[in-house]
């Protein structure tokens, strides 16, 4: 027999109206008030935005590609960050320091630069001394360069910045003389990584547009300014611009072959700008910014290149070029690349080597060449870190070459301290984490080492050339 079931029903709590409910709010009670729909729609469209905020952007339309090779152009590349402590820093900096207080002695073949201490004791009227140095990433960065540059012109007088290259050509290039930049509309011919017809003038670099209102500045002081570009069947025009107002066109057309465009400067920092006009081709080699006495030293790298990339450059162009700036004396500062090549060989090297210095005495016979040995260098390989493989033979195979050919040889290892000074130059904080590349302080300190071999040299030269006038006077 079923049993009957009563329900309990439980009385419903009513909250009351909203004023109670506003009062408990005010007692401090938790109320829960309807959320509006407007709410929730406002959140959806936030998670939307911050969605499509974190995708990657399509590169698909012109907008998005310009965009991808400016934020390439900005990357820096990241240098490993080794920690040591100021004991061992200031135990570092005293030792290197006391060891380069006096020339290193590993300047070889001086004699060879018997023409250009000439040229120093004796300027030329009425124009600058020009120093060309050519070289990769280490010569690229100007610091070392740039200290050779102060050192010359605090001693025989201020001859402007000489050759630039045009605008900002690449990652790495810089000047602290002048400032270059250019529009976007513009092509790097000459890198390592874009290697063409080597037209690309006396640093083997250019830039080349093929649009209208793509322009290139400068912005230095001089007394004297020239422009390098390509003149071409079919070239361009371009506005020449000083201080944003017009001073004339250039055009670029013509039979193929190196133009000059030359300018007298007025006293005092100017900004420089070149505009092209149309979609005619326009191709630049670089800047020519000078006074009419003292010394300028032009800094002509290129980050990763080895010294055979020279020969690449179409000497129908660089001859003439040469012969223009006509140097006193031309610095070769490679053999980093060279060292850690894997398809690099010691006798293409060596042929290489001869090849490069015959053709650079072909264009300016009477310059003086001064080869420059890699500095001390390492990599990491499975927790070891070792020298560079081809570092010995690089360095023995330049000075021979340059014994062979009448040149002067600096062995820059030698001058940091022989194999394995790397770790002590990092440890002073003269090098960089990647056991290769020196620091700015790095940098200036093998400058000013260098600087001082040369004028031990050169000290010892007006010495004997002394010495020799006055056995003359006696003789007579």
């Amino acid at each position: 027999m079923l049993q009957s079931v009563r329900w309990r029903r439980r009385p419903r709590r009513w909250s009351g109206s909203a004023i109670s409910r506003e009062r408990r709010a005010d007692r401090g009670a938790t109320v829960r008030k309807p959320v509006p729909q407007a709410f929730f729609c406002s959140k959806v469209v936030l998670i939307l935005l911050a969605f499509l905020a974190a995708a990657p952007a399509p590169a698909v339309t012109t907008s998005a590609k310009k965009t991808t090779k400016k934020t390439a152009h900005k990357r820096h590349i990241r240098v490993p960050v080794v920690y040591v402590s100021p004991i061992v820093r200031v135990a570092a900096l005293r030792a290197i320091s006391e060891r380069t207080s006096q020339p290193a002695g590993v300047l070889a073949g001086a004699g060879a630069l018997v023409p250009f201490f000439e040229q120093l004791a004796h300027p030329p009227e009425n124009m600058s001394l020009h120093i060309l140095q050519y070289g990769d990433s280490h010569t690229a960065s100007d610091d070392w360069a740039n200290q050779m540059r102060q050192d010359f012109q605090a001693k025989f007088g201020a001859g402007g910045p000489g050759f630039t290259l045009p605008g900002h050509p690449f990652l790495g290039y810089r000047r602290f003389d002048s400032k270059g930049n250019n529009s976007r509309g513009w092509y790097t011919s000459g890198i390592v990584t874009r290697k063409n017809d080597g037209v690309d003038g006396l640093g083997g670099i250019s830039l080349t547009s093929q649009s209208a209102g793509q322009t290139v500045t400068l912005n230095v002081e001089c007394e004297q300014l020239e422009l390098h570009y390509l003149r071409q069947p079919g070239g361009g025009q371009m506005d020449f611009l000083v201080d944003d107002s017009p001073v004339e066109t250039i055009d670029t057309d013509g039979d193929s072959g190196p133009g000059v465009y030359s300018y007298t400067a007025s006293p005092g920092p100017h900004e420089y700008m070149l505009r092209t006009l149309s979609s005619a081709p326009v191709r630049l080699f670089g800047w020519v910014a000078q006074n009419h006495a003292g010394v300028t030293y032009e800094t002509l790298g290129i980050n990763g290149a080895q010294a055979n990339l020279l020969l690449e450059w179409n000497p129908d162009i660089l001859a003439p070029e040469l012969m223009s700036r006509d140097p006193a004396l031309i610095v070769l500062a490679y053999g980093t690349n060279e060292a850690l090549s894997r398809s690099w060989t010691a006798e293409q090297y060596r042929a290489s080597l001869t090849q490069i210095i015959e053709r650079l005495r072909a264009a300016v016979p009477v310059a003086s060449i001064l080869l420059i040995g890699p500095p001390d260098c390492e990599y990491r390989t499975r927790g070891r870190r070792l020298p560079f493989p081809n570092l010995d033979q690089v360095i023995e195979i330049q000075r021979d070459v340059a014994q062979a050919n009448g040149c002067a040889f600096w062995d820059w290892r030698a001058a940091m301290g022989g194999p394995g000074s790397v770790r002590q130059w990092l440890q002073a904080g003269l090098g960089q984490g990647d056991y290769t590349h020196l620091t700015g302080a790095g940098y200036r300190m093998a400058g000013g080492m260098l600087f001082d071999e040369l004028m031990a040299q050169y000290n010892r030269f007006l010495t004997v050339r002394a010495e020799g006038s006055h056995s003359q006077k006696d003789g007579q």
